[in-house]
C-alpha cells in the first residue's frame, strides 16, 4: 500500500509515521508513506496556500491551485484508487470502511485546514470524504493519521499475528470481550476460571457471549 498525504503542516507527521506498527510496516516494505508539503506547490513568493473566502466570513480557505498542482503531479505518476479528503462533514470512519479501503494499492489523503478547501477541489478531485467523528480539529493531519493507522494494520504481514486484526472491536459489529493476563490472581481479583481451563471451544463461546454482552451494554446500536 502507498499513501500520499498532502498537508500544509508536514512536520506533524514526523512522530506518528516513525513509530510502532506504522514504522515496522514501512521497514518491511509493505507500506509506503509520502508526505507532500502543499507550500511546495504555491506560486507566490510567500508560499501562501490559503486566502479569504469569497463573500466574506471568518477564517481562511485552502486555495485550489496548489492542491490541483500537487494532485495532478501525483496522478501523472501512478493510478490512485481513492483521493480522500479528511473533513468533519464527511462519512464517519468505521471498521467496515477501513476494511474496504485497506485493499487499495495507492491512495491520496488530503488534509483540510483553516475553514477547509475550495469547494471546487471537492467537486473535481475528491473521490471520498471521511470524518473521524462529530467534532472539529485544527486540521486534517491528525485525522489522516487515524485513517492511515486503521488501514495499515490491516495490510497482510503488518501484524505479527494476522488473526489479531480479525478479533478487534467492530469486526463483527461487536465490541471486543474482556482480556486478562498474568498473574491469574492479584489482590484477590481472579481471572475467570474458564480462561485458564484450556478448553478452547468453551473459551471461544465465553468470549463471544461477553462480546455480545458488552456491546448490548455500551453500543446497542451496533446490534441493530
Amino acid at each position: 500500500m502507498r499513501l500520499d498525504i498532502i498537508t500544509c503542516l508536514p512536520d506533524l507527521f514526523d512522530g506518528p509515521i516513525n513509530q510502532s506498527i506504522v514504522k515496522r510496516a514501512q521497514q518491511k516494505g509493505l507500506v509506503e508513506i509520502y508526505i507532500h508539503n502543499l507550500r511546495d506547490y504555491s506560486t507566490n513568493k510567500h508560499n501562501n496556500v490559503d486566502d479569504y473566502a469569497f463573500g466574506g466570513g471568518a477564517g481562511m480557505v485552502l486555495m485550489i491551485e496548489p492542491i490541483d498542482s500537487c494532485i495532478s503531479k501525483l496522478k501523472s505518476e501512478r493510478d490512485y484508487q481513492e483521493i480522500v479528503y479528511l473533513t468533519p462533514d464527511g462519512k464517519t470512519l468505521n471498521q467496515g470502511m477501513a476494511n474496504g479501503l485497506s485493499m487499495n494499492e495507492n491512495m491520496i489523503l488530503l488534509c483540510g485546514h483553516y475553514k477547509g478547501v475550495d469547494q471546487r477541489v471537492r467537486d473535481h478531485f475528491i473521490t471520498r470524504e471521511i470524518s473521524i467523528g462529530d467534532y472539529v480539529l485544527s486540521g486534517g493531519e491528525l485525522a489522516a493519521m487515524v485513517l492511515a493507522d486503521s488501514l495499515i494494520r490491516l495490510v497482510p504481514g503488518v501484524l505479527n499475528d494476522e488473526s489479531s486484526a480479525l478479533t478487534d472491536s467492530f469486526q463483527d459489529n461487536l465490541l471486543a470481550p474482556p482480556v486478562y493476563t498474568r498473574p491469574a490472581e492479584y489482590k484477590g481479583w481472579k481471572v475467570p476460571d474458564i480462561l485458564t481451563s484450556g478448553h478452547e471451544a468453551k473459551i471461544e463461546k465465553w468470549r463471544h457471549d461477553e462480546a455480545v454482552k458488552r456491546t448490548e451494554e455500551r453500543r446497542p446500536d451496533l446490534l441493530k
